[in-house]
């Protein structure tokens, strides 16, 4: 607090005016995040507010990139978590989804979402450095014993493959799960 205190240029002390501690500024800037995020919805194409729900919150996230793992890490119930959370079932709720499940579906597509946004953060490498990469390690990968690990290699190694992430592919997979589960009590 007292480094905050004094990046604003004010006493610590005149903080504790509109925060009682650390965890109320944490709470605070995680909701001011979350509220960047597209809220879903309610009524119409559930799996288009999904997508646009999950791209938004993928941008907002990559833009704030201390965010995500703060997100996961804290009870946050701001105004603008909540409203999230409650348009997001919402739109789940009216697309067919019992509770339980719009639950667990909300909660299975933030989890995919989050890990995709740190691991994108995170990745030791630039997308033009994996084909070098690929060849640099391919002497560690030997094809009689990592037989499918080395042709994937090649293949990064010859073009023919770019191995970037794709926030869209796993996203597509937790959609149609879920399609097939819609209805089901």
């Amino acid at each position: 607090m007292r480094k905050l205190a004094q990046s604003l240029g004010v006493e610590a002390m005149s903080l504790y005016n509109h925060d009682t501690d650390k965890d109320d500024v944490l709470d605070g800037m995680v909701d001011i995040v979350v509220g960047e995020i597209d809220l879903p919805g309610i009524g119409g194409d559930w799996q288009a507010a999904m997508r646009q729900r999950a791209s938004s919150a993928y941008g907002v996230l990559v833009r704030h990139p201390w965010a995500a793992p703060l997100i996961v890490s804290r009870m946050n119930v701001g105004t603008a978590m909540l409203h999230y959370i409650n348009a997001t079932v919402g739109c789940l709720v009216e697309a067919g989804f019992t509770y339980a499940l719009a639950d667990r579906a909300w909660n299975a597509m933030d989890s995919y979402i989050y890990g995709f946004t740190l691991q994108k953060l995170n990745f030791p490498l630039e997308p033009e450095d994996y084909a070098d990469a690929a060849r640099h390690f391919l002497h560690l990968i030997p094809k009689g014993e990592y037989p499918y690990m080395n042709a994937l290699s090649q293949l990064v190694i010859d073009r023919k493959h770019h191995g970037l992430h794709d926030l869209g592919f796993g996203l597509e997979l937790i959609l149609d799960g879920l399609e097939r589960l819609r209805g089901q009590g």
